[in-house]
């Protein structure tokens, strides 16, 4: 499927990960649906790339709008739009809440209104931007880490349920991005151990992804080892990275 002319939704996107793809999607030639739950970000990336505003929280619902602004058809979909919460068991519920409804029940929601139209027309693309998290962990943020695991494994069952009825289903899993959910997670403590890249390559990553039509995007190319190791050796997986916690602990 080609992007000249596909009607796209991108999540999150005033800003960071998210306007990098509205802005690439743009440069294909798609006509492309800007959401952020900040009105005045969404309005400033739509006007740029002369696209379409659609304020709003992303897990509650936005597929029916994004359609009627469309036409009544969205070809890709990017569940782009993430909460990053610190802490462990102690956490207030309403960290875990709100991770586990941005981060997966977002996801769920949006493929609950997009499949029955992908399916009858025989195509559809799901884009779930997941974090190396889901691959691995983030020391200091189990309701990050948790949820982010979690949209991974609807990432994997959407894809393995219906990639032979013509729905592609890519995860996109980077490490360090420099953008205000990076410096977020700094602020809180969070150890990053990779270079940090800029939203732009996770966009050009994921294009690159589509065209090859892969189901796992790894803008950060020593995650695929780090998440071997973590199966194939999970003990020691596990002592390195509480070497980490150790670290933040100790400073």
């Amino acid at each position: 499927m080609g992007l000249r002319e596909a009607a796209v939704v991108v999540t999150g996107a005033g800003r960071g990960i998210g306007a990098a793809l509205a802005r690439r999607f743009a440069e294909e030639g798609a006509r492309v649906v800007v959401n952020d739950r900040h009105p005045e970000r969404a309005e400033e990336v739509a006007g740029e790339i002369g696209g379409i505003a659609l304020p709003g929280d992303a897990e509650r619902g936005l597929v029916p709008e994004a359609l009627r602004l469309l036409g009544g058809r969205i070809d890709v979909y990017c569940a782009n739009a993430g909460a990053v919460r610190a802490g462990g068991p102690e956490a207030p519920e309403e960290d875990w809440e709100s991770a586990w409804q941005v981060n997966v029940m977002a996801h769920v929601r949006a493929a609950r209104d997009l499949l029955p139209g992908w399916l009858e027309r025989g195509q559809g693309r799901f884009v779930s931007v997941v974090s190396s998290a889901g691959l691995l962990t983030m020391v200091g943020a189990a309701p990050y880490a948790v949820s982010k695991h979690a949209a991974l494994a609807f990432a994997e069952w959407l894809s393995l349920t219906y990639r032979h009825r013509g729905v592609s289903v890519h995860a996109v899993c980077p490490r360090g991005v420099r953008t205000e959910t990076r410096r977020a997670a700094s602020s809180s403590g969070l150890t990053l151990t990779s270079t940090a890249i800029g939203p732009e390559e996770v966009a050009d990553a994921l294009l690159k992804g589509i065209a090859e039509e892969r189901f796992l995007i790894l803008p950060h190319p020593e995650v695929a080892d780090q998440a071997a190791e973590r199966v194939t050796d999970h003990e020691r997986w596990l002592e390195v990275v509480n070497g980490f916690q150790r670290q933040r602990e100790s400073t």
